[in-house]
């Protein structure tokens, strides 16, 4: 019996490879730090070990384009056929032009994906090892719009999953097909849908998921050669469920790489992959279009509209904007919204209604109509009703609904021209009614927003594009801080904290000694009174005279923080009160034990103030500034005017977190326009109380927030 033909790779020589610029979160900080000779030797180990089991080709670097290594992103094939990669980011492009050359001189039937439709090639297209589909990403780089494309150019089927963590931009960084139809995954890398998605099609005992600490490491960026998992690092309780499968391990370090944001998957492209007998082309992914009219920018209308897509799990393309000329002109979109399945295209088309959204006409379609099967109980994928007025498509005729309100099912009554759509709730619906499900045939009457309507407050703010504003978005948020400190600190990076009193008042001060005694902060800027209440706390354990341990005030407690205040003058210092024992504790004592510098502005209300507090408001400004410069991270915890005095003092580009319980302290930070500006409404102590306790677990491995995971704050 003749054996198997040997698995062809692609692969190019890291001569050019370096940290240029910054494409995803990996890349980030290290720009100019990667090791030319180290990245060379790693590269040339993987090249030795896949060389052994495997046909690898070479393709010839070229000058200024250093990611062109990563071949995984080249394309995808399949028998014969090659979709060429079409880069998201242009530092990237440039490569299509040589990866086309070399599939074209290879013979490949090569197809290409319209201009300014995202697809990363192998990146993001991995082919199932025994079920004969293709998984397909979407969500950060590949547009959702590619996969039928896909489909349809290679005859396969296509599973389409939602990535959701920027650090695992591409499937093949959380995700990795195994030969017997074993799956390497990291879970919370998807969202919920597509989690479901994997489950329905890979049996449970045929799952592997793959912990924070591993999937850090870049463990699912593997190559499956046979038995063989080539990979940069798996902990042993991996290798143990691997092994356990049936798979070997090899380990082969290539941290170069992952400065970059690869590693052994991203170095090396499969090409000519058998067709699976099985395979046949389907694709779920579903398209439609509306128009959207209005005050579209002023109003934020617009915004809205297409966050209800990415939100919902689908994306989209803005196929006309027409902007109003005037102040009361009005603009106009028609948006191309795609979707996963049907079912998830259907939910946002009847989230867009709610938001004024048209159906672009085609043929337009009645609504659709199930029946009520038992008292009370409305169909599935009901049409949920909104306070605006609705019509519905019936028999071809566009008819009113009656008693509209929120929150209701509509039921239609009637045949012909004496049809009636009213809008009910569930209590009243009986068995026979008919209810208007999905979005089709439906259609809000809703006046036009303007700059008027938008509201004075924003309750919140982006960070890095994602908007914080309920107890599970906070949660993330605290995670995506908590990770870019724990890169910053590991880089010798500078973190300055900006701090007000109600770090003491809501129990926050241990955890921001903890910060400074770990080396998460390397300045900290306040005014006279945090540093009282710190050290009142410390001393006397009160803050306000309110014993923080029981929340209740103490006899004599409100001369404590006079006390504490007399007592560092006497010792001439807060250093001084360090250094003769006074002062054995708290955020101050963690700042002189551990040289981390900090400046106090004095303000008009301040008591005493301590010797330490710089009464000179021009000279507190200097340093305030001389601290600032050079900062990665300015963290903002509780002091409106210390925080929009230092966000006036920090240039663009320098990662700033604003958390107050204040919406309108976040919102003043928000609007001067810096993209990494993230705001978080909170209370302060639980927010440090959250951030501590996921520094912490990523001591030993970065912990990733589960989407899913309930937080409370």
């Amino acid at each position: 019996m003749p054996s198997p033909p040997r698995v062809r790779l692609l692969m190019c020589r890291p001569d050019f490879f370096e940290v240029r610029y910054v494409i995803n979160p990996w890349m980030d900080g290290n720009v100019g730090r990667s090791a030319q000779d180290a990245a060379r030797s790693q590269w040339q180990a993987l090249h030795g070990r896949l060389g052994e089991v495997a046909q690898v080709e070479l393709i010839e670097p070229r000058p200024g384009l250093p990611d062109m290594v990563f071949t995984a992103n080249a394309g995808v094939t399949f028998g014969n056929r090659a979709i060429l990669g079409r880069f998201l980011y242009r530092e990237r492009q440039p490569e299509e032009a040589h990866f086309r050359e070399w599939f074209t001189g290879l013979g490949f039937d090569v197809f290409e994906m319209p201009p300014d439709l995202p697809f990363e090639g192998a990146g993001d297209a991995l082919l199932d090892r025994e079920g004969g589909w293709m998984w397909i990403a979407y969500g950060l780089r590949t547009e959702l719009d590619a996969h039928p494309l896909v489909a349809r150019w290679l005859d396969v089927e296509v599973c389409s999953l939602r990535l959701i963590d920027p650090r695992f931009y591409h499937l093949d960084t959380c995700f990795c097909p195994l030969e017997g139809g074993w799956l390497m995954y990291h879970p919370p890398a998807f969202d919920a849908a597509s989690n479901r998605l994997i489950e329905a099609r890979v049996p449970s005992e045929r799952r592997i998921p793959v912990s924070a600490a591993d999937a850090a490491h870049f463990a699912c960026n593997a190559i499956n050669i046979g038995q063989r998992i080539f990979l940069n690092h798996a902990s042993p309780e991996l290798k143990a469920a691997l092994a356990a499968a049936g798979h070997e391990v090899v380990e082969t370090p290539l941290t170069e790489f992952m400065k970059a944001g690869g590693a052994a998957k991203c170095l090396a492209l499969c090409v000519g992959e058998p067709r699976p007998s099985r395979a046949s082309a389907a694709c779920e992914v579903q398209s439609d279009s509306v128009h959207l009219e209005g005050h579209l920018l002023d109003s934020g209308l617009l915004d809205r509209a297409l966050d209800v897509i990415v939100d919902g799990g689908g994306s989209f393309r803005v196929m006309e904007f027409r902007l109003g000329r005037q102040r009361q002109s009005t603009s106009r979109a028609e948006i191309h919204v795609s979707a996963p399945s049907s079912d998830a295209l259907g939910k946002l088309m009847a989230r867009l209604a709610d938001l004024g959204a048209t159906a672009v006409p085609r043929e337009e379609a009645d609504a659709q109509l199930e029946t009520v099967t038992g008292t009370g109980v409305a169909p599935e994928d009901f049409y949920a009703t909104t306070i605006y007025p609705t019509e519905v498509r019936v028999g071809g005729r566009w008819i009113p609904v009656q008693d509209q309100r929120m929150d209701g099912v509509v039921v239609i009554r009637g045949e012909g021209d004496s049809a009636e759509a009213r809008c009910t709730i569930f209590r009243r619906l009986e068995p026979g009614d008919r209810v208007v499900i999905g979005g089709a045939g439906i259609r809000r009457v809703r006046r036009v927003e303007t700059r008027e309507d938008r509201p004075a407050i924003a309750a919140d703010f982006a960070f890095m594009g994602e908007r914080v504003s309920s107890e599970r978005r906070v949660g993330l948020a605290v995670e995506r801080v908590a990770w870019q400190m724990h890169q910053i600190r590991g880089q010798g990076g500078r973190i300055v904290a900006v701090a007000g009193p109600v770090v003491v008042h809501t129990g926050g001060a241990d955890r921001l000694a903890w910060l400074v005694r770990e080396g998460y902060v390397q300045a900290l800027l306040a005014g006279n009174g945090l540093a009282v209440h710190d050290i009142e706390q410390a001393m006397f354990g009160t803050s306000l005279g309110v014993d923080a341990r029981l929340g209740a005030g103490v006899r004599g407690g409100h001369r404590n923080h006079l006390r504490a205040i007399n007592a560092i003058r006497r010792c001439g210092g807060i250093a001084q009160a360090v250094r003769q024992g006074v002062l054995e504790s708290g955020i101050f004592y963690e700042c002189i034990r551990r040289d981390v510098p900090f400046a106090l502005a004095a303000s008009i209300r301040d008591d005493g103030p301590l010797p330490d507090t710089l009464t000179d408001m021009i000279r507190a400004q200097d340093e305030y500034a001389r601290h600032i410069k050079g900062a990665d991270m300015i963290l903002m915890l509780g002091s409106m005017l210390h925080s929009i005095g230092s966000g006036n003092m920090t240039p663009a580009g320098v990662k700033m977190v604003c958390v107050d319980i204040n919406p309108a302290v976040v919102t003043k930070l928000a609007d001067r326009g810096s993209v990494l500006s993230s705001g978080v409404v909170a209370d302060v102590g639980s927010f440090l109380s959250l951030l501590v306790e996921r520094l912490r677990h990523m001591e030993s491995g970065p912990m990733l927030y589960r989407a899913d995971e309930p937080m409370a704050v």
